[in-house]
């Protein structure tokens, strides 16, 4: 079976798709697969071999199977899904609208509200200064309105995330009003649309889905920040980061956690696999759910391989289950 890995892509998550992608190749049953790596370099070129692909569909098409291990923008956004879709080529991961939603985190938080799933309060400002309301109204306010709506409604201190990006790019804790104005024009370099969010003091946990129709969710992991909170640095540079499976809650905790990520990935109509971020408040232990990864990463310090190799599925044997999920789920489409 002939097995096409696309990696690296054009997003700020390059860098993370270069080593999850070269992960996902090293590991493939090679008596199992015939591996054909695809690179996209980060001006949206196409390489195989270190040549140019001169014929991308041509290239596509002549795959059994394609697993997009890609991050971020122009990659776990539905714009590859959609392609491949048009293509009939069978993919591994969410289909076109759990893709897209998942990517743009205000868009996410309108679909789990709807399910009754807690999240953290948040404020929608677009284009810097103009302000989203419930009724998906637009008003423009100046710097200190902005200020005043996030005192009054969210509280010092809050995050401030661009709506599409990954890996903790661009999010910033703001803890006054000046830091607030820098952090939103700062996630206004990643995306037009910016989050402010509530701080959830507490634990950070995850956990991990597999599954099209039958969905199956691992135990529950807990990030263990070097820094102040889980930044792009601490993820991927600061060695003192770690991670523990299971995480520090009751068993309760941790089942309750296990199937709101099933419930959150069927809100999104998820296939094949995903990772659900969740805080556990300090003091009252409630679980607010924080975002639905469609393309976790693969890296060697990543959770989602991780969780189930604590259920005892080695890397190698994920990677064949997720194929196998790709081209059931093809299948149950035609």
């Amino acid at each position: 079976m002939k097995v096409g890995i696309i990696y690296g892509g054009k997003s700020s998550e390059h860098e993370v798709s270069l080593i999850s992608g070269k992960n996902v190749i090293d590991n493939l049953n090679k008596k199992k697969y015939e591996v054909y790596p695809i690179l996209i370099e980060k001006d949206g070129t196409w390489t195989q071999n270190n040549k140019k692909i001169k014929n991308i569909i041509e290239t596509l098409k002549s795959m059994d199977v394609i697993f997009p291990v890609l991050h971020g923008l122009y990659g776990e956004d539905g714009t590859i899904q959609g392609m491949l879709e048009l293509l009939n080529i069978p993919y591994v991961g969410c289909h076109v609208l759990a893709s897209s939603v998942c990517m743009d985190k205000i868009y996410t938080k309108c679909i789990l509200e709807k399910a009754n799933i807690n999240q953290a309060k948040y404020i929608y400002i677009k284009n810097e200064n103009t302000y989203i309301n419930n009724e998906f109204e637009e008003i423009t306010l100046q710097n200190d309105e902005i200020i005043e709506l996030v005192q009054n409604e969210l509280g010092f201190p809050v995050f401030v995330k661009p709506s599409n990006s990954g890996s903790s790019v661009g999010v910033t804790k703001a803890n006054n009003g000046p830091e607030l104005i820098k952090a939103i024009q700062e996630a206004s370099i990643y995306d037009k649309k910016v989050l402010i969010e509530e701080a959830i003091i507490g634990q950070e946990v995850e956990c991990a889905v597999i599954g099209n129709n039958e969905i199956k969710a691992s135990n529950v992991g807990e990030i263990l920040s070097a820094e102040e909170f889980y930044s792009y640095d601490a993820k991927y540079n600061n060695v003192q980061s770690k991670t523990k499976i299971p995480a520090n809650l009751t068993d309760e905790k941790i089942e309750e956690i296990r199937k709101l990520a099933i419930k959150a990935f069927k809100a999104v109509d998820g296939t094949g696999l995903a990772r659900v971020d969740f805080f556990v408040q300090k003091d009252s232990q409630k679980v607010y759910l924080n975002e639905i990864n469609t393309m976790p990463g693969f890296t060697e310090i990543s959770m989602y391989p991780k969780l189930w190799n604590y259920e005892g599925i080695t890397y190698s044997d994920l990677l064949d289950e997720l194929i196998q999920l790709a081209l059931k789920n093809k299948v149950g489409k035609d």
